[in-house]
């Protein structure tokens, strides 16, 4: 093993007394020496238990020092981390955990009931306390840059989730480009209230401030008022929520009077942001700015600086120092300056495939290019803006949803003669799930009854927040549902 994989090994040696992790609400800390002997001897106990290179390792927990625990172990053991959302139901889960077949499953007490009684799982309680301070260091397997770390599950356009491998480069090439783009240092301080299933949690800010050096605090439940206590107590540099998040923490009583000086960026992810936001942050002289990413693709992409993102507003700046992205019209040429395409995205970051799903990765890894779906645009100075999706995909909270799914299980219930689902804008949520539903003659349904049938089936971020009755759809010429002229009546 190089020191590129296990590179928390080379932090520990050259900073080992430096705090790593602090946990928000135990306050309890973690060197980075403590860190990397607490994910040497998880990965002994997991070799003892049989696992070895290739075997994928699942962790269903809120953010919990378990995720780096896991995450480092694999590095050494050549394992594949999955770490699970745990918001989806425990059918949606069954799907994954059948898909990617983990040997093992780590999960909270909290979240037993979503793991299905054959699935090898080890509650994180005494037993794993002690597999930490007891076991044994591994013996560290042969690793390329090239094995997948990684296992990602994101949504898929048919409703399925699908795994995103993210290889030992690909996570190297993200902590690399984020913080020579980003210009963070040893002296930067985070709090990661994303959730650590998503690599907005793990990969965007968390993994990069580790590797640099600095302080994670994490803080396993967002709220406004309590995340600006501790960004006050631990004195932290630079943030990043998702836009629901920020409209909770401005909404905040002590909002108004904090004046956060220790924080040098203010950054937003997963959805468009509302510039109600915006005013709140330049109202108080605090730099604020957006950026864009998938899974896919690290990840990070972008980087702008704040100053520029009040001249710029809703840019997400230009590409970061080693990745490069382009415009794609749909006839497959590029754009030119201000012309609207598809953002494609090229470098050492991006994925390695879809876990088991080969024709997919084909079509949309195309001459080395990813093809996110995403359509934006980049004006004569370079800097580039989110237009939309080419797909129908809706972002709510930063949570991924494809309307598909939900409308194939509203057209479950015995009473719905037709649905459809798309995303309208929100303030709070970026966009919340609105569904349309037309009810079979002779039936009668309440939205009452609709989201109890919902919730038995659907994660609770994917149930529909507005329901509307209607008595027929919008239609295209060839009899399709017509979603832009629904989107459009809806507005």
């Amino acid at each position: 093993m190089s020191w590129e994989q296990d590179w928390l090994c080379k932090r520990a040696q050259l900073t080992p007394w430096n705090i790593a992790i602090i946990d928000g609400s135990t306050k309890e800390r973690w060197t980075y020496q403590e860190l990397n002997e607490r994910a040497e001897r998880l990965a002994g106990m997991l070799q003892q238990r049989g696992i070895k290179k290739g075997d994928r390792i699942a962790l269903l927990s809120p953010n919990h020092i378990s995720y780096f625990d896991l995450l480092f172990a694999a590095t050494k053991l050549g394992a594949i981390f999955v770490p699970l959302n745990w918001r989806l139901s425990s059918t949606e889960l069954a799907y994954i955990f059948s898909d990617c077949e983990p040997s093992l499953v780590f999960v909270d007490e909290i979240f037993i009931s979503l793991v299905d009684g054959g699935v090898p799982s080890v509650q994180l309680n005494q037993e794993y306390k002690e597999w930490i301070a007891k076991a044994a260091p591994c013996k560290k397997e042969e690793i390329s840059d090239s094995d997948p770390l990684l296992l990602i599950y994101t949504g898929g356009t048919t409703g399925l989730p699908k795994g995103v491998v993210l290889t030992h480069q690909s996570v190297f090439f993200n902590m690399i480009n984020t913080i020579t783009s980003w210009g963070l240092t040893s002296d930067d301080k985070t709090i990661t209230s994303l959730p650590m299933f998503h690599t907005g949690g793990l990969n965007a800010l968390s993994l990069p401030i580790l590797h640099i050096g600095g302080t994670v605090i994490l803080s396993d439940q967002f709220d406004g008022e309590k995340t600006i206590q501790l960004i006050e107590e631990f004195q932290c540099t630079v943030i990043l929520l998702v836009p629901t998040m920020y409209h909770l923490l401005i909404k905040a009583p002590s909002f108004k009077e904090a004046t956060f000086r220790s924080v040098h960026t203010f950054l937003s992810g997963g959805a468009p942001c509302s510039y109600v936001i915006y005013k709140a942050f330049q109202k108080k002289g605090l730099a604020f700015k957006e950026g864009y990413g998938l899974t896919e693709a690290g990840p990070n992409n972008f980087f702008i600086d704040p100053s520029e993102a009040v001249s710029k507003r809703g840019s997400v700046g230009k590409p970061m120092l080693y990745n490069e992205v382009k415009i794609i019209k749909e006839n497959g040429e590029e754009a030119d300056h201000d012309e609207v395409g598809e953002i494609c995205i090229r470098g050492l970051h991006v994925f390695d495939s879809y876990w088991q799903k080969p024709e997919i990765t084909t079509n949309t890894v195309i001459n080395g290019w990813l093809h996110t779906g995403d359509l934006g645009r980049r004006d004569k100075e370079g800097y580039f803006y989110i237009v939309g999706r080419k797909k129908d995909m809706i972002i709510t909270g930063g949570e991924n949803v494809y309307p598909l799914e939900v409308e194939h299980v509203l057209n479950e219930h015995p009473a719905v003669s037709e649905a459809a689902v798309v995303g309208l804008a929100d303030e709070k949520w970026g966009e919340v799930v609105s569904a349309f539903i037309v009810v079979k003659k002779n039936f009668t349904l309440s939205e009452e009854e609709l989201l109890a049938h919902c919730q038995r089936t659907l994660g609770r971020y994917k149930i529909p927040k507005r329901i509307t009755f209607v008595e027929e759809l919008p239609k295209t010429p060839v009899g399709k549902v017509d979603k832009k002229k629904l989107f459009t009546e809806a507005v």
